[in-house]
């Protein structure tokens, strides 16, 4: 089970939203951004990785255009967007730059994860991005997006992320400090929850409406995240992030909800890989079964035979010598780049596909052996 410290994550994905970020008279809060990147330097100096998703780009963007700030056409919010993530950019760059804090611009679609090849892309960049010691600033692609391969919300977007890259602990920092049996503006009798164990019915049924007027998410996308997240091994915590070092405040005790995890990051893909109905098979020689079992990805040197059509990102059967299955794993190459592999020691894969190769052609994280 995930711990409800921070100071005891390993890895961690921290959501701002758009009303804390961008203040809707004054523009950027560089002085509360300038206090979120000292807690990123000191979370980070404990050997934690850190992922910020964040919102604001539309709502730096429209200040910039002069748009309404009601409602905008999607034509409009996507234009903001284009204008804004670039301000945006640049802002958690200059934030993070005097802590020797490199960062990244990731910009993502549903879609992205929704496709398997797409979200095998999005996991390697992410997991490069981190060992190479870059903060990754994560954002929905809005600029390109229509309705139907869109979040909608950055909630959500933040849990995808967190299950991608196998964090074990989300902070949703927000205008409300956690959830309550109702909405605490409208029941002044409503009663903070600090732990919720397990999302059922009763705690959904509590979900409120958005009352920021820059946000989109409610407490009810809040709810959907949570879900999402604990069923990939993460905790979540919902919490105030107005004031200054907000993740220091949430070290110290500050108020928030946690969501606990219902397994651990790496059961939880191994389950949903073992789920998946294979659409090929790749046979592995006796070396590579020795090293299969001694927890080592499976290299195209140890394969003799593939068989089915299948794409980058889809489930293979991992079959040994004999024609046993012994598992199942996602495949880093399509059936016919597979096929014209087997065999070969890693240094001549260039040479055959004609691109700089993947070592692995199903690394130990995307397997589940028998």
């Amino acid at each position: 089970m995930a711990s409800l410290n921070i100071k005891d994550a390993q890895r961690l994905v921290v959501k701002i939203g758009s009303a804390l970020l961008v203040d809707r008279d004054a523009g950027l809060r560089r002085d509360w951004l300038g206090s979120l990147a000292a807690d990123i330097a000191a979370i980070r100096s404990r050997g934690t990785d850190v992922i910020v998703v964040s919102s604001g780009s539309i709502a730096l963007g429209r200040r910039l255009l002069e748009l309404s700030p009601t409602d905008l056409a999607l034509e409009q919010s996507q234009a903001a967007a284009a204008v804004g993530q670039i301000h945006l950019a640049r802002a958690y760059e200059e934030a993070l730059a005097p802590h020797d804090i490199k960062t990244a611009q990731v910009l993502v679609t549903l879609e992205d994860s929704q496709n398997r090849r797409r979200y095998l892309n999005t996991r390697a960049t992410l997991q490069q991005l981190l060992k190479l010691g870059v903060t990754p600033i994560v954002n929905e692609n809005d600029t390109i997006a229509t309705d139907e391969i869109r979040y909608g919300d950055n909630d959500r977007l933040a849990a995808q992320v967190a299950v991608t890259v196998g964090a074990d602990q989300l902070i949703l920092l927000s205008d409300v400090d956690g959830l309550y049996t109702a909405n605490p503006s409208v029941e002044a009798s409503a009663a903070h929850i600090p732990v919720v164990e397990r999302i059922t019915p009763e705690i959904e049924r509590m979900a409120g409406d958005p009352v920021s007027g820059l946000s989109k998410g409610g407490m009810r996308t809040k709810l959907m995240a949570a879900r999402m997240a604990s069923d990939g091994g993460c905790a979540m915590a919902i919490a105030l992030g107005s004031s200054a070092n907000p993740l220091t405040q949430i070290e110290n005790g500050a108020r928030t909800t946690w969501f606990l995890a219902q397994t651990d990051p790496q059961a939880a893909r191994k389950s949903w890989i073992a789920a998946m109905k294979p659409k090929g098979s790749v046979t592995v020689d006796a070396g590579a079964y020795k090293a299969l079992s001694n927890g080592k990805s499976l290299l195209p040197a140890g394969v003799t035979d593939v068989s089915g059509a299948f794409g980058r990102g889809d489930p293979v059967s991992i079959e040994d010598p004999a024609g046993l299955a012994l598992g199942v794993g996602l495949s880093r190459y399509t059936s016919v780049e597979a096929a014209a592999i087997k065999g070969l020691q890693t240094r001549d894969l260039p040479a055959v596909l004609g691109y700089d190769a993947r070592a692995a052609l199903v690394h130990r994280d995307d397997m589940v052996l028998q």
